[in-house]
């Protein structure tokens, strides 16, 4: 038998190594954000190219051929396009991303004015699909096979399948045309925006700028503003929370250790509210990192329905104005953010779940 200090001197050791094992990993994974951003930079530096010079492409048919090649030749659009890559690559790791075409804009000016739009309703968007999937998930778990079953599945399913911009259509029919509870589009009121503006050093985040102003009205004002918008987004992340919930919750139940609980007469409900839940919802935070690039993904059609003025809006805008400078720059930001986002995740998922190896 071993003593006491011996027991936790055993005890000990796993702790310390599994505590260098977790930093080994977390190092491992932020250095493997600087290859992935590398090659994304690459893979739409390239693809942008494929239609040809910037310059052509946005101002093509607008000036005459010699204003044309003279724009080119002061662009540096005419030199060989592997000398243009590595200086875009150059000027993208010092926080340069060039400047727009067609209203003369700094990129860098453009995501930090609109990225914040973005993230705050990425934000919305995941509070309403964590709102409907986790429970809903459960529910249709604990009625395994049941109609309740049967019609969350089919809702869950409708609800990743539908468009966005259908979905978009929809809210704004019944909720701002036929009902007039909520407003069609924006991000708040033009008072309240004027509001937000007056402050000094704006976050950008109009929910945090409001809660700064002092005003209960604005705080509310941007909330109302924020419902149609997060609903639409969310939806498309809810179904598939709700199957993912559903599945591990039915996968957890028939586990040893809640097959004993079972057995000791703890009742089916409490089974998955108090033993299953929690397992279930380790693969959701680890899915949670491919459903932002999801949720920046649909942004761009659910800020263009309901004129939320952020990376989505200026992107199908620009888009149109075929100024592939600024798109050019969007979309590496995007691609940033999901990497970054998809790190901390891998923590997390790590963190809440001992049974991740590292």
């Amino acid at each position: 038998m071993t003593t006491v200090a011996e027991d936790a001197d055993l005890s000990a050791k796993p702790v310390q190594a599994g505590s260098g094992g977790l930093w080994r990993f977390i190092l491992v994974r932020l250095l493997l954000i600087i290859p992935t951003v590398f090659i994304l930079v690459t893979v739409v530096f390239f693809l942008m190219r494929l239609t040809g010079d910037p310059i052509t492409a946005a101002l093509g048919g607008r000036l005459t051929p010699d204003q044309l090649a003279q724009r080119i030749h002061e662009a540096g659009y005419d030199r060989p396009l592997i000398v243009q890559y590595f200086e875009y690559l150059t000027n993208v790791f010092r926080g340069d991303f060039g400047t727009t075409l067609t209203d003369h804009q700094p990129v860098t000016q453009i995501l930090l004015t609109y990225g914040t739009a973005t993230l705050e309703l990425a934000f919305y968007a995941l509070i309403v699909a964590f709102i409907l999937g986790i429970p809903f998930g459960l529910i249709a778990a604990y009625k395994r096979d049941r109609w309740q079953d049967a019609l969350l599945r089919v809702l869950a399913i409708l609800g990743y399948a539908t468009p966005i911009f259908f979905i978009a259509i929809l809210l704004k029919l019944i909720f701002a045309v036929q009902f007039n509870i909520l407003p069609v589009s924006g991000r708040a009121s033009t008072r309240v925006e004027l509001q937000l503006q007056a402050l000094d050093h704006p976050t950008g985040i109009y929910l945090i700028d409001a809660f700064r102003t002092g005003n209960p009205d604005a705080v509310w004002d941007v909330l109302w503003h924020a419902v149609l918008p997060g609903l639409a987004l969310g939806i498309l992340t809810a179904g598939i929370f709700l199957r993912l919930v559903r599945i591990n919750v039915i996968g957890t139940l028939g586990a040893q250790y809640v097959t004993s609980a079972r057995s000791r007469g703890v009742g089916e409900y409490r089974l998955v509210t108090k033993h299953a839940y929690r397992p279930a919802l380790i693969p959701v935070v680890t899915l949670m990192g491919l459903q932002i690039a999801a949720l920046l993904a649909g942004a761009v059609l659910t800020e263009t329905s309901f004129e939320w003025k952020g990376l989505g809006f200026m992107l199908a805008q620009y888009l149109t104005a075929r100024d592939f400078v600024a798109v050019q720059g969007i979309v590496v930001m995007i691609a940033v953010v999901v990497a970054v986002v998809n790190f901390f995740v891998d923590v997390i998922a790590v963190l809440i779940d001992p049974r991740v190896r590292y």
